[in-house]
């Protein structure tokens, strides 16, 4: 399995393209503007405490207030109140935790109002980023994630990831954080952290307990609300999320880019410091990688597949839905049941990818094709789960209905990833799909008559289209040939509309 992170510079934006096998499945953009990034941390007030909704409306300083729930204070609340407090005035100057006396836990059933007060100072953590008409949704209980661990201040708790199966390697690496951990930190050990020796995760941790004192001397006197320790740029944290030793090529558009790209590689995998590679072709990078066409065709309402087979995606308010469907395909020595299960695993790979590639979150509801075998539905149940197992989003699926419904819960954290892919009519008003998908269309249609077994085939579509398929070595014409041994002649029909195509037999007969 090839991993490959392709990486778009400009003066405003930069966008990470993380492709898997020659597939797009992650798609991310850091805008200078971002004020709102999962993981900052914010020194705010309190508005109100809402008793009915068991929650507080912080002032975090977007246009809605932060919402903040009684179960996201974390257990000690109560310790980080006096700390901000005291760090706040410059009453305390350890920001070490060491000799910090430490209040008692909150009860986990207690009332909001019991706790906060109105103006209240207080350290929260943005947990979603403000998704439609809603603010930010918060958390007090502050975590600082980093390559192997991450360091959860007020606790004491050390836990290891589930991920990791082996008891004697849980075992060791629990062992190991014990001997290191400062008191007053908890330390979560992430999946990364297999096989690592005591140094790297030392290493790690300085690096988080140098970050906590840095956000710390920022406290005293310091406005509200205000950010106090941004996450990381994106492409830091996408490295320190994704990156193992399954990647074989970073590419990236921009020098000085490039060079922070080396360091962070350089100092979390040294071995993988050569797969870092700055692209210098005069051809735009996400042009070279096939990234563009890939976006143009990954985000309609239709995403077609391999052997016919499409998606329809449809968004709401409360959920999105996605259908399955088979196309027009031929059922040759296959019988219905084996067709649906065939079309269904292709789906649930595709659905995989879609939900990663657009970060769609909330609930999911595929309408698969119904199979009548138990050990089919199973199959595909088995599949879909393999298939997410790579999303490191928080998600559920539960097993196929008896209408052959799968349903899918995925945290959402950030707004759905929604790329135009229509363009402007050049013969009118409106917009019409982008020219890159009519290409792919037609490519779709010729495979299925090449597969009845058409002998001459006629192509006419309009001008632009047709210079587009016959010009160049190889063009898609020539290409089609060597791939099929079939050669298709191509009218351009100043007549047709810019998407309009039709295939004729050797009798000028429209093919189906």
């Amino acid at each position: 399995m090839d991993k490959e992170l392709i990486i778009r510079s400009s003066s405003s934006a930069v966008d990470f393209a993380l492709i898997k096998d020659g597939k797009l499945v992650e798609l991310h953009k850091e805008e200078d503007d971002s004020n709102f990034a999962v993981g900052d941390i914010f020194i705010a007030k309190i508005r109100k405490a809402v008793p009915g909704l068991n929650a507080a409306f912080v002032n975090v300083g977007y246009t809605k207030d932060g919402f903040l729930h009684y179960h996201d204070l974390g257990p000690q609340i109560s310790s980080l109140l006096k700390f901000v407090k005291r760090v706040s005035t410059g009453k305390l100057k350890d920001y070490s935790l060491q000799n910090f006396t430490f209040e008692k836990d909150i009860d986990k059933d207690g009332s909001i109002s019991e706790v906060l007060k109105s103006n209240q100072s207080l350290l929260v953590q943005v947990m979603k980023e403000p998704i439609s008409t809603k603010g930010p949704r918060i958390s007090s209980e502050l975590s600082l994630p980093g390559r192997y661990i991450v360091l959860v201040p007020f606790s004491n708790r050390v836990s290891v990831s589930q991920k990791i199966e082996s008891k004697e390697e849980k075992d060791r690496l629990k062992r190991l954080v014990k001997s290191i951990k400062p008191k007053g930190f908890g330390v979560i050990v992430r999946t990364v952290a297999e096989g690592r020796k005591v140094a790297e995760l030392d290493r790690d941790l300085q690096n988080l307990l140098g970050r906590w004192t840095t956000m710390c001397k920022k406290l005293y006197k310091a406005p509200h609300p205000s950010k106090v320790l941004g996450e990381l740029n994106r492409a830091s944290s996408i490295l320190r999320d994704v990156f193992n030793d399954s990647f074989t090529s970073i590419c990236v558009d921009d020098e000085t880019l490039y060079a922070q790209i080396k360091d962070i590689v350089a100092e979390i995998a040294p071995n993988k410091e050569s797969i870092v590679k700055l692209h210098q072709s005069n051809v735009p990078i996400f042009e070279k990688f096939g990234i563009e066409r890939q976006i143009k065709t990954s985000f309609g309402r239709t995403v077609s597949m391999s052997k016919g087979a499409y998606l329809i995606i449809e968004h709401t308010e409360a959920m999105h839905v996605i259908d399955v469907n088979s196309g027009n395909r031929s059922n040759k020595a296959k019988n219905q049941e084996e067709t649906a299960l065939e079309v269904n695993l292709i789906s649930a790979s595709e659905i995989a990818r879609q939900l990663r590639l657009r970060d769609m979150g909330g609930i999911i509801v595929v309408d698969f094709i119904d199979m009548n075998k138990a050990e089919n539905r199973k199959a595909l149940f088995d599949h879909l789960r393999e298939e997410m197992s790579d999303d490191k989003a928080k998600h559920k699926i539960l097993p196929p209905s008896k209408f052959g419904l799968i349903q899918i819960t995925r945290q959402r954290v950030r707004p759905e990833t929604n790329i135009k892919t229509r363009e402007e009519n050049p013969n009118g008003t409106g917009e019409i799909e982008a020219p890159i998908i009519v290409i792919d269309k037609i490519k779709t249609d010729l495979e299925r008559l090449i597969k009845k077994n058409h002998k001459k085939i006629t192509l006419s579509t309009h001008p632009f289209i047709a210079a587009f398929l016959t010009r160049g070595f190889p063009s898609p014409r020539s290409q089609w040939f060597f791939d099929h041994k079939r050669w298709v002649k191509i009218l351009p029909r100043d007549a047709y509309t810019y998407m309009e195509y039709h295939f004729h037999d050797k009798n000028g007969e429209v093919l189906e």
